[in-house]
Formats: C-alpha cells, structure tokens, sequence
C-alpha cells in the first residue's frame, strides 16, 4: 500500500484548532507541504501569522461547512494524504446534533470526496477518541486494559435513551463510534488500492497551546480542564480534594499526537490500522504535584493549586499502546516535560 514522504501535500482538516494546529507545525518542519482547511478567512489568519516562515509551503482553504454534500471537492484536489481532524468538542452543553452531525456527515462526506476528486491520495488518517473504545468511566468498577478490538458501545445507549439530554462528553464518544463504525465498515466502497482509512484513538491532550487563544477562558476543553485544575487556584479548590485525587484520564502530549498523524501515513505497517495513542492514567492531583515540584518553579500569574499532595489514586483503566511503539516507532514525552512546558507557555502568556 502507497506511502508519503516528505514534499508530498497533505490536507489537516480544522487547521486553526489546537491538535490539528500542530499536526500542521509537524508536517511542515518534516519537509511536507500542508493545505489547511478552516471554516472562514478569518479563522485562517492566525495560521499564516504563526507559520510565516513556511508561507510557500501552508495553503488555506475554506470549508464553511463540513456536513454539506460536497464540501471537501476542492480540498482533496492534488493532496497526497488527508489528515482528518475536525470535530467539535467544547466545555459546556452541546446539542446533540451540533456533535453528531459533523463526525459522521462531515467524515463520511471528506471520504466521498475523496474517492471521486483525490486521485493522487494515498493515506487517510482519521482522529478519533479513546472513548470509542473505552466504557463510560463511572460504569469502570475493576481495572481494565483496553485494546483497538473494544468498542463503547454503552455510549450509544445512553444516547439513544436520553438524546439531547445525554451529558456532552457521551455524546461525543457516541458520535465518534457511530462516524468510526460506518466509514470503516464501508471500507470497501471507499477503497480504489490507494485509498485506506487509518484510525487513532486519542485521548485527554496536553501541552502547549499554538492555536489562536486570547486567555485562559479561550482554551478548549482538555487544556481548558488543565488550566483550571492545574494551574487556577481558585476553580481547583472549587474542585475539591475529594475530586482531585480521584478524577483523571489517560493522557497524551499533543506534540506526540502530531507526530504520529504524520507517522501513520509514512509507514506502510499503518495502512488499515487503528492504532491506539496513549500514556498512562493520572489524577489531576498527580499533575498538580509535577507543576509544584519543577525546577525552577514556574512564574505565573498566581500561586499553583497545592490539593492534597500525594493522594492520587491508582489507575482504573488504562489503554494499551503497544502497537503505537511497535509500528511507529512512537516515543511518548514524559508527564514533567508536558508540564513543565505547558506551564513555560502559560507564562510566556502572563498567565
């Protein structure tokens, strides 16, 4: 199955956001050339600014809206793989058909496209969520391991009972485990002998923000949860050290996540893959006493959350990523280099 390599143009679907802002900075520092597609001129601005030194190398190009028939034609011409990142995610209540809508529609459209205009495509990497393979975290009583081979499917029952009413985070794990099941049981329409679907399954994010972010109540969702609990005395204390100890996820650096949607592509290993990326489980109690136990302490705008140091409990689930090392060769950044320059950047900020 065809590969990329360097010089190739590759499309990164919603450019401007925060993970797919630095697969785009990957790419272009590992010699690829990059069309960006962002819903509006504006939202492409920011992305010219930062990566002026790349500029005869990023192209933008405006998708207003990804659930419209059609809508990736023009984007997929003459691109040699397709990084599919758009999907919307955000702190605080969403419609249901706000979250579903654009993972399954706008996915299956960009494959359509794809098939009919991206004749020189070679690989197509998919972002999906480790919730796709993963049970609701409340409903995990035992430590499980999980694999590529699981799916939550509880997810979609809690979203067929409850429908709008369904918490957003289960929304979204069910909206990304009904767009990851159709295109990848449609497979075989898709498939021209060049054409694959590479899935990843991600998980919480971390590190530093490249994307266009004015203050902390402008980051999104995973660094939005970090800065509050991690960094924000206040809303960590509102949290509480019953929270703190107790609440966390699998976690990823962002600048790993990148590297591997460029990997993915590269390796003929990876074609037809789902391949999971992830790092081990933390409270948010484990990150708080990293932050507060770097040299030198960072400068930020006020005092790091101190919590109940050393409290944080043992891991109930986990995801396995050996696949990840052994096909790309991935190498994951460790929780005090994530912090540690998460933290540089939020003080660079004055925050």
């Amino acid at each position: 199955m065809p590969v990329i390599q360097p010089r190739n143009k590759v499309l990164v679907t919603g450019a401007n956001r925060f993970l797919a802002a630095w697969v785009v900075r990957d790419l272009l520092e590992h010699g690829y050339s990059v069309r960006g597609a962002v819903r509006s001129v504006e939202k492409g601005e920011h992305l010219k600014s930062y990566f002026a030194d790349y500029s005869s190398k990023l192209e933008i190009i405006v998708v207003e809206d990804i659930t419209e028939g059609g809508a990736f034609d023009e984007a997929v011409k003459g691109i040699d793989a397709i990084a599919h990142v758009a999907s919307p995610l955000t702190v605080g209540w969403m419609r249901a058909e706000d979250l579903m809508n654009p993972a399954i529609k706008g996915t299956v459209g960009l494959l359509q496209s794809a098939l009919k205009y991206g004749q020189s495509i070679k690989r197509i990497v998919y972002t999906s969520t480790a919730g796709t393979v993963s049970r609701e975290t409340h409903e995990i009583t035992v430590p499980t391991v999980f694999t590529e081979k699981d799916w939550n499917t509880r997810a979609l029952e809690i979203f067929k009972e409850q429908g709008d009413k369904t918490p957003v985070l289960t929304t979204y794990r069910a909206s990304k485990v009904l767009a990851e099941q159709d295109p990848w049981g449609k497979v075989t329409i898709f498939h021209r002998g060049t054409l694959c679907l590479t899935v990843w399954d991600m998980l919480w994010i971390r590190q530093p923000v490249i994307h266009d972010v004015t203050d902390p109540s402008s980051l999104k969702t995973s660094m939005r949860w970090f800065y509050d609990y991690v960094v924000d005395p206040v809303k960590s204390a509102d949290a509480g050290n019953d929270f703190l100890p107790k609440t966390g996820l699998p976690w990823v650096d962002v600048r790993d996540l990148a590297a591997a949607h460029r990997l993915a592509p590269e390796k003929q290993e990876a074609g037809s893959e789902q391949i999971l990326i992830s790092g081990p489980w933390a409270a948010w109690q484990a990150f708080i006493d990293v932050a507060n136990a770097l040299e030198p302490t960072p400068r930020l705008a006020r005092p790091l959350p101190k919590g109940n140091p050393g409290s944080s409990h043992p891991a109930m689930h986990k995801y396995d990523a050996t696949k990840s090392e052994r096909i790309l060769g991935l190498k994951y950044r460790s929780m005090v280099e994530m912090t540690r320059d998460t933290l540089s950047d939020f003080s660079a900020r004055g925050w």
